[in-house]
């Protein structure tokens, strides 16, 4: 299993003045550093693509559409941007030399609705990612789908429903992005969700239940690691905690979750890389 931190530990959004954290990732000795492309505008794929081989580094992306680029809206115009919004981060991610970009690609975070998504719904959001999917083929990318709480989409909360639209799209490269933050909220289960997964896992983020240290919380992480550890797991996993609110998506930290980013980092890792060991996955 590959361990490796979201830049959203050190930084609210990602530009070329904060390149120096792969640096900081490298030296802390982890295997990636994911990156947030919630602003593509500043995002300078050969400026990473160069530091991520100089610190000999890997990497992945991440995004979550928002309002004016939800592909489940009623507005044509709107899917077709968040079509074209998520060809535009396959092209960044290819561009630094990466095949994994996931998050909340299937609808709008943190949509405002009071109701349960309709069939068209799930219909839109599959029409629009089997095109992206598609895209992304020719640039040798996969896409995976994050479950996010209920709070955050009405749309696929756990692992089953991401797998049941990975299902309805129908391409090889739509994966699955689980996230233990959101698992402790909706699914009954860590070990069941993260077996359901299975072979289609190809991102994990490692949260405590508050988004604080690993470890220091209410998840179950025995229960993670044994599913892990049977379906013989090799993919990506990141620590996953903001720091800060951002101006580019919503994190929610309104109280400090640790007495530094950089405590909750060498702690986090310390006892993630011992679970690791424990259950062969080192």
């Amino acid at each position: 299993m590959k361990l490796g931190i979201h830049a959203y530990a050190w930084c609210s959004q990602w530009s070329n003045e904060t390149l120096g954290l792969i640096d900081r990732v490298k030296g802390l000795g982890l295997d990636f550093i994911e990156i947030p492309l919630m602003t593509l505008d500043a995002f300078d794929a050969a400026a990473v693509k160069r530091r991520l081989e100089d610190a000999g580094l890997d990497a992945v992306t991440s995004t979550v559409l928002l309002r004016g680029t939800d592909i489940t809206s009623a507005d044509p115009a709107v899917r077709a941007a968040g079509i074209a919004y998520l060809k535009e981060c396959v092209r960044a991610t290819a561009a630094i030399g990466k095949a994994n970009l996931s998050g909340v690609v299937y609808s709008q975070h943190v949509k405002e609705t009071n109701a349960r998504p309709t069939e068209q719904e799930w219909g839109w959001a599959a029409e629009g990612l089997r095109e992206a999917a598609v895209y992304a083929q020719a640039y040798g990318v996969q896409i995976g789908l994050e479950p996010v709480n209920r709070y955050e989409s009405n749309l696929v909360n756990t692992c089953g429903q991401a797998i049941a639209l990975k299902d309805m799209i129908g391409e090889p490269n739509i994966k699955i992005h689980l996230d233990t933050y959101h698992m402790n909220i909706e699914e009954k289960s860590f070990y069941e969700a993260t077996k359901a997964a299975g072979s289609d896992l190809i991102h994990y983020h490692i949260c405590e239940n508050d988004r604080g240290i690993p470890g220091t919380g209410l998840v179950d992480w025995d229960a993670i690691f044994r599913a892990l550890s049977e379906i013989g797991y090799a993919g990506y996993a990141a620590l996953e905690s903001f720091v800060d609110v951002t101006d580019n998506m919503n994190t929610w930290v309104w109280r400090q979750l640790a007495p530094s980013g950089d405590a909750l980092v060498e702690e986090g890792v310390r006892f993630i890389r011992g679970k690791m060991a424990e259950y062969g996955l080192a």
